[in-house]
This record gives structure tokens, sequence and C-alpha cells, in this order.
């Protein structure tokens, strides 16, 4: 967020401060470990992944803008950390961690922030937010609240769009060949944009996108649900 995609980080803050919460961000802060994890680096992965047990140790409630984030974090750090001293403390961390919309359409059973955002929005199911956290119809109430927008559906929409992290370097033709079938699926049903919950689904879509010249954009929910 902070290297690449800072609106989003920016939105998640004024959502939540929006509504009444005290939002801290420390600077300490790193990756997950997802990447090295996914690659088979476990014990690169588990370093990475301690610290971030450190750095969130006391927070009372951890809100992640990316699903495959909180997936690593509620899922995956049982595997990565399995017989390790650090068990108790990666379970406690897990449950007190939400991705952005299933914080605010379940934890807080919120959905209409007054947000207005006038276009075609279609929506792309992230594969760790679907399958790994079975969130389809949260970020869609939270869009259809959202005054001005037309929320379209489109045939692929729970397709992989190839990305996958590390997939997408070692298996190019792979991954480029998904991002083509997920792509002409947003083209076909006449978006303005294309939103999703995971900036590295929508980098990998919007590269093509812009590759193919399409006028079609891509956003995340919180950029559209800080919108006014």
């Amino acid at each position: 967020m902070d290297q690449l995609f800072p609106n989003v980080a920016i939105s998640v803050v004024k959502v939540l401060e929006g509504l009444g919460h005290q939002v801290d961000y420390p600077e300490g802060q790193t990756c997950c470990g997802q990447p090295a994890f996914n690659s088979g680096y476990w014990k690169e992965a588990r370093d990475v992944a301690a610290r971030f047990l450190d750095v969130f140790a006391d927070a009372e409630t951890i809100v992640c803008p990316s699903g495959s984030c909180t997936t690593m974090i509620r899922e995956f750090y049982f595997d990565l950390f399995r017989d390790t001293a650090d068990f108790k403390a990666s379970a406690g961390v897990a449950a007190k961690t939400f991705e952005f919309t299933e914080f605010l359409a379940r934890k807080l059973n919120v959905v209409d922030l007054g947000a207005r955002f006038p276009g075609r929005v279609v929506w792309h199911d992230a594969c760790h937010g679907l399958r790994g956290l079975c969130l389809k119809e949260e970020p869609r109430r939270l869009l259809r609240a959202v005054r001005g927008l037309d929320l379209l559906e489109m045939k692929e929409s729970e397709t992989c769009c190839g990305f996958g992290g590390t997939f997408s370097i070692k298996f190019p033709n792979i991954s480029t060949a998904m991002d083509d079938v997920k792509v002409g699926s947003i083209e076909e049903c006449g978006a303005d944009y294309v939103a999703s919950a995971d900036s590295s689904c929508l980098m990998q879509i919007g590269g093509l996108l812009e590759k193919r010249g399409s006028k079609v954009k891509t956003i995340h929910i919180a950029e559209i649900l800080a919108s006014r």
C-alpha cells in the first residue's frame, strides 16, 4: 500500500475515522510474509511474519484492505507457526484480524457510508477474499448503498485474474491467458470501473487493460467508499 497504492490506505483511514474509530498505522510494520510463504520459503516467511506478530501484538483490531493478507494471517499463520513458540501469539493476532469489507459489513454491520460515486462499476471477486474468507455479498452490499453507482455483474466475476503473486512471474504465459479471460469479461459488461478489495488483482487487471488501450479504470472499494 505505502509503495504502490497509498490512496487506498488513505481511503481506509478516512472511512474508519468517519465512523468514529481511532486508527493507528504502526510505522514499523512490514510484509505479512505471504510472498515468501507462497514461494515455499517458509523459514524466511516465518521471520517476516514474526515481526508482524510483534508489531501488532497490542492492537485491538487489525483491518487489512486486502483479502490475501487477511487470509495469510487468519489461515496460513496456523501452518507457519505450528509447533513453534509463536503459535499462541499467531492465533491471537489471527482472531482480531479482519478484511476491510468484512469488518464493515459483518463486524460493524454498516453498509451505508454516505458515499457518492457516479459510474458503472463491476466487481471482481478476488480469490482469497472469495474462497479463503467466503466474502461475496459483503462488498456488493456496500457498493449498492453508494449513491449514483450502478453495480454491474460480469460472467467471469469469480474467475482468477492470474496474478497469484509470484505465480505471475514464474508462469507468465498462463497468468496472461487467465488475465485475458478476466479482462474480456470486464469489457464485455460495459463497466466504467472494475473494483476489488485486493490491489494486487487490480494491478494485474489494470496492466492488461492499459495494454489494450481500454477506457475501463481500476479502483479499490475503499476509494469508492471514501468518495463524496
